[in-house]
């Protein structure tokens, strides 16, 4: 890969940081629509911090304009001397890019990322050198299309982020990156990666499904002419069927044990439905029990707002 690198002034728009930054230079592989928030944020709260940007050309062109980055690269050899360095692609290039990230990060550095499963990149960090010590993170925060330019300073305000810490992290480590999730507004939860991934599963991953191949039923049952008689509750219901498939793809190679499962779940409980279309008693159990959880999450929403 030829190397691109664009130094950029420093953009102070709040003047000097109350606080010292967290980590002096931050270098972000990726910013897409959580990438780039991150950097947006970081830029924000610490002006005096180095971000450094590691993606394609039009992408950092992208993010030079909004001032979320201080340094752009398309290589990464530009994160030789970064602190923290965060992997904001997909999982799977995630994965790739701890094979080779001794060779890019020359001293003593955080590793985290933002990957949507966590066992194989966890495994895949075994193998980093101990003075680059790994900790895997998750925020839960999205939006219904992806991109820098989609991305926002606030993305993760109130929002969960899930870091999966083995234990072995030596030193003040993990103390330093809960307190930089904190610090973008974040709610910082802790888990193993295995629960992590099963959790997720079912939180995340069974509902981007279900609402894609739903959509895809009912286009194809009815097309265009038929989606003009539609009104909110197919719109609100599908609203994650605009996401982009590439990141999906990694998601389902990665968990694809734990997805399955719950797939499976959903499956039986559709063919309950279908076999109980005349008497009822399974649309009753079933909807009674959507409703009450129903209530549960719109309680969760509230008090997350709150």
């Amino acid at each position: 890969m030829t190397e691109h690198v664009i130094k950029l002034p420093v953009i102070q728009p709040g003047g000097e940081s109350a606080t010292p930054p967290l980590f002096d230079k931050v270098a972000i592989v990726g910013l897409g629509l959580i990438g780039g928030s991150v950097a947006l944020a970081a830029r924000k709260l610490w002006p005096t911090s180095l971000v450094i940007g590691v993606d394609k050309k039009s992408v950092l062109e992208r993010a030079m304009v909004n001032h979320a980055i201080d340094v752009a690269a398309d290589d990464p050899v530009v994160m030789a001397d970064a602190d923290l360095v965060l992997l904001a692609a997909p999982v799977c290039d995630n994965v790739c890019l701890l094979a080779d990230l001794a060779q890019h990060v020359q001293g003593t550095a955080i590793v985290t990322d933002v990957s949507s499963t966590k066992r194989d990149i966890l495994e895949a960090s075994r193998k980093l050198p101990t003075r680059l010590t790994f900790i895997g993170g998750h925020p839960l925060a999205g939006a219904p299309r992806g991109g820098f330019d989609h991305a926002r300073a606030d993305l993760f305000r109130d929002r969960p982020w899930i870091l999966t810490p083995t234990g072995n992290e030596g030193g003040n480590s993990l103390d330093r990156l809960q307190q930089f999730v904190e610090a973008l507004g974040a709610v910082r939860h802790t888990m193993s990666a295995e629960e992590h991934d099963r959790v997720i599963a079912f939180l995340s991953h069974l509902p981007q499904l279900t609402a894609s191949a739903l959509m895809h039923v009912v286009g194809e049952g009815i097309g265009k002419e038929g989606l003009e008689l539609s009104g909110r509750g197919l719109s609100d219901t599908t609203r994650l069927a605009s996401s982009p498939p590439g990141i999906w793809q990694d998601i389902g190679v990665t968990n694809a044990d734990e997805i399955g499962s719950a797939i499976d779940v959903l499956i039986e409980q559709l063919q309950e439905l279908r076999e109980g279309l005349v008497e009822g008693l399974a649309i009753e159990r079933v909807f009674k029990s959507a409703a009450t959880w129903r209530d549960a999450l719109v309680v969760q929403r509230q008090s997350q707002q709150e």
